[in-house]
């Protein structure tokens, strides 16, 4: 098996993964709220009430993640409110120091996101992450969000992989719920996915957690020592 077959496709989530959350939250719990208490005269907090019981409704399906969606829902042009706070959109500490790492190492690397595809437009139009991925994909284009196993099904037929030779980093428990009942062993959370918050405590994690991506570099060389170490057992027992 060569050092290429070794190595996992390493799959990252985009928004409080490789991107600062914090972007999000100051769209969807700041700015969103403002615009929709003028659009629809009333009080900030009557707009926070009405806007959180629509959230909460709507929370972990493809809705929750669509643009024209709230649009059409609340009122106020969501995807051009984005647009014009693009300029807080950043990446988390350590991305473009452990794709770098990644791509001289030789690796694989997706980007399964549950953003729209107008959403993952305009990131990746404000963070230059293009050039180290292969794959890109939105939960739009597949039909399910990532934390319905159909996701992952859909995108194994589209794009196919071995769930035993992958990494997915998410900061979403659902999702790496999703993603381990499809059958994807090596699931690695966020500490902290957004910089405005405090720092999750890795024991109260679901999954093994990391903070600054660069972190993730150990963890695949483990991986790959794992899977050569399983390689020459088996080769032993069939000698």
């Amino acid at each position: 098996m060569s050092d290429l077959e070794n190595k996992p496709i390493v799959m990252f989530d985009m928004d409080g993964t490789l991107l600062d959350l914090a972007y999000d939250d100051l769209i969807w719990n700041h700015k969103l709220p403002e615009h929709h208490a003028a659009v629809h005269a009333c009080t900030l907090e009557q707009s926070h009430t009405t806007l959180h019981s629509f959230y909460e409704k709507h929370k972990h399906t493809l809705s929750w993640y669509s643009s024209s969606f709230w649009t059409s829902k609340v009122g106020v042009d969501t995807l051009a409110l984005q647009y014009d706070y693009k300029k807080n959109i950043q990446p988390r500490p350590g991305c473009f120091e452990l794709l770098e790492i990644l791509k001289q190492q030789g690796y694989r690397c997706w980007i399964v996101t549950n953003a729209d595809c107008a959403g993952l437009k305009l990131k990746l139009e404000n963070v230059n992450l293009s050039p180290y991925f292969e794959v890109m994909v939105s939960s739009e284009e597949i039909g399910h969000a990532k934390e319905f196993i159909e996701f992952w099904q859909i995108l194994q037929k589209i794009h196919p992989f071995d769930p035993k030779n992958v990494v997915l980093i998410d900061d979403t428990a659902k999702v790496l719920n999703g993603a381990a009942l499809f059958g994807i062993e090596s699931l690695i959370t966020i500490r902290q996915p957004s910089s405005n918050k405090v720092a999750k405590n890795a024991l109260e994690l679901e999954y093994p957690a990391i903070n600054d991506l660069t972190e993730l570099v150990e963890i695949l060389e483990q991986h790959s020592q794992i899977k050569q170490q399983s390689k020459k057992e088996m080769n032993v027992k069939t000698a």
